[in-house]
């Protein structure tokens, strides 16, 4: 088992952690220095003499990217058991560390994540960040975790070369691993951890605004195509209903329309990556999906409009809202999906 650890100019806490790592365990340690530059050659040098393999990054390249490097290294010398991957910053204990790494040498099969409870003296930022990651991932994957965006997990040797082609160079990586998992077939195994903040976090590289964006990218891409499908056919629904004046003609048109345009985006744009989903499979499965939404909204327009009498406008609004959820999660977990189910343990 190999513990990798990512780190961009670092203090002594890095040390004390090797340290303490070496006490416990005999894991092997490899340290990817992320272009800290010289005046952290210092801590570099100490942790190589402490036995730990260290590679360097002539200029910052992002979390992301430093997380391949490392796969891309254990991975070259033959690694069989697995990585554990720990931040620096003194966030994740020793003990916690080793516990993931003996249940991800129980569960292979599983991408196992070091999960933080976030109880006790918390930053504010930190607990609104992930609270709020945590309920965008749930609707747009329909998967819950505690922890999205912990930085200690376990991965199976077998993982490494799919870990290195998951897109991103910072900390977006990281989600994307997340997001991409159910395609590739990988489950998730949760394992409460200690939750610990140093100095209010103040030794987080993570810029608020730039790195949130990065993050919430891969996110907000999954719900793009579904948003822009919705506005197509509200458009359309107005267009075929001014020329028509038939409510049946207008829903189906406007979703016939709209679902195409859905189903080529989903295709091409948010499920490009999970190349084992051909259009033979993934068509099908859609188009049926498509009609039982079409039989659900005409359903709920008509009990809107027609029974209740409320207008036109209002009476779509309400019915998108109430199945843009449930079409969404259709597509991510039965349209677009792999094989393998996707499951959720927590341990204690």
């Amino acid at each position: 088992m190999t513990i990798l650890i990512p780190a961009y100019e670092p203090d002594d806490r890095l040390l004390r952690l090797i340290e303490d790592i070496k006490e416990k365990c005999d894991f092997q340690i490899v340290i990817v220095d992320d272009g800290s530059g010289k005046p952290y050659s210092r801590i570099f040098q100490a942790a190589s003499k402490l036995g730990c393999t260290v590679l360097t990054h002539p200029a910052n390249e992002g979390k992301g990217a430093a997380l391949k490097t490392g796969f891309r290294y254990i991975k070259e010398k033959g690694e069989t058991e697995g990585v554990i991957c720990a931040d620096s910053d003194g966030q994740h204990l020793p003990e916690d560390i080793i516990r993931v790494a003996q249940v991800a040498k129980e569960h292979c099969e599983f991408i196992v994540l070091g999960s933080r409870k976030f109880c006790g003296k918390v930053p504010p930022r930190s607990r609104f960040g992930n609270t709020v990651t945590r309920a965008v991932f749930s609707v747009s994957s329909g998967s819950h975790l505690t922890d999205t965006q912990t930085g200690l997990r376990g991965y199976s040797a077998d993982m490494l070369d799919w870990l290195g082609s998951i897109q991103g160079k910072r900390f977006e990586y990281e989600m994307n691993i997340l997001l991409e998992a159910k395609a590739a077939g990988y489950l998730f195994y949760e394992v409460w951890i200690n939750t610990v903040y140093d100095e209010k976090n103040r030794s987080s590289h993570f810029r608020t605004f730039s790195d949130s964006a990065r993050v919430y990218y891969p996110i907000l891409k999954f719900c793009t195509s579904s948003l822009m499908s919705g506005a197509l056919d509200f458009a359309l629904l107005l267009l075929f209903q001014f020329s028509t004046s038939n409510l049946l003609i207008a829903v189906v048109g406007a979703r016939v329309c709209s679902s195409i345009f859905n189903y080529s985006m989903n295709h091409y744009f948010v499920f490009s990556r999970n190349k084992s989903t051909e259009h033979h499979k993934s068509a099908p499965k859609y188009f049926s999906l498509v009609v039982f939404i079409m039989a659900c909204n005409y359903g709920l327009m008509y009990l809107f409009h027609i029974l209740i009498g409320a207008p036109l406008v209002f009476a779509k609004i309400i019915t998108e809202l109430t199945l843009f959820l449930f079409s969404y999660w259709s597509q991510r977990n039965f349209v677009f999906s792999s094989e393998k189910k996707l499951i959720t343990v927590n341990k204690k």
